[in-house]
């Protein structure tokens, strides 16, 4: 039996403060096989967040277990490469060097660190902008500069939370095409967190919707798009007849 590399197992997680309680989600299960490209859809505060705190060992859960590659893992501290919704890139290092933080943190030497880093600037197309800080970068480069960076954490599992939700409708539309590219590059195992149903169809192999607060997975759409993706893929039936599916799971009437 081919074993998961992230698994949940009835995963739930209640805050508590000011006298009150607040169940973010409850009794979640879902599971990403190694390689697969999966997106996470639901309303505002459905919990898609926590869950990724969870999985990356920021919270633990009130009850259930996280697996990953199989074993329950108490301790997830570093063996996940996480990018949160906002770039985070320290404003005093310029591009290249905040994308090499990780591999400085994992004790190589900056001069050793830069020249890896250096040769991956072409594909992410920051190689004109190595130098450059990031006041001086477009959002579109901002956010390629911190995927290069957790790309660099060299984990083989990634969460992106909701990265290019920031960006214009063009740019975001350019990044996913690209993002494709680089997950297809590195075949890393990918969660990607996301408000959009149409970017979530498009990216995804798979399509985990959860329900309003406490967060429950109420739907788990496989996408029934052909590898590599096209944009023209988005006005075919398929794609329609599937978003109509996640849209009634998100009780959007169409």
């Amino acid at each position: 039996m081919t074993i998961p590399k992230v698994e949940l197992k009835q995963v739930s997680k209640a805050f508590h403060g000011n006298g009150t309680t607040v169940q973010a989600l409850a009794d979640v299960s879902l599971r990403v096989m190694e390689g697969e490209f999966v997106t996470v859809i639901g309303p505002s505060g459905s919990g898609k967040s926590t869950l990724f705190n969870l999985i990356v060992g920021l919270l633990d859960p009130d009850s259930g277990d996280i697996c990953l590659d199989g074993d329950v893992c108490a301790n997830r501290a570093g063996r996940v490469g996480y990018m949160p919704q906002r770039d985070l890139l320290l404003p005093w290092r310029s591009a290249l060097d905040n994308a090499i933080i990780p591999l400085e943190l994992a004790g190589m030497s900056r001069d050793e660190a830069r020249e890896k880093a250096r040769a991956m600037l072409p594909m992410f197309g920051l190689e004109a902008f190595a130098d450059s800080y990031p006041a001086a970068l477009s959002g579109g480069m901002r956010q390629r500069a911190a995927l290069l960076r957790t790309i660099l954490t060299e984990r083989d599992i990634l969460l992106l939370d909701e990265p290019f939700g920031a960006l214009d409708a063009l740019t975001r539309r350019d990044l996913q095409d690209w993002l494709l590219k680089v997950w297809g590059r590195f075949g890393q195992t990918v969660i990607f967190i996301t408000h959009d149903v149409e970017e979530a169809l498009y990216l995804g192999d798979r399509v985990i919707v959860l329900s309003a607060r406490p967060g429950r997975v109420v739907k788990s759409l496989t996408v029934e798009l052909d590898r590599p993706r096209r944009r023209g893929m988005i006005a075919g039936g398929a794609f329609g007849r599937q978003m109509a599916e996640l849209l009634e799971a998100l009780g959007v009437t169409v």
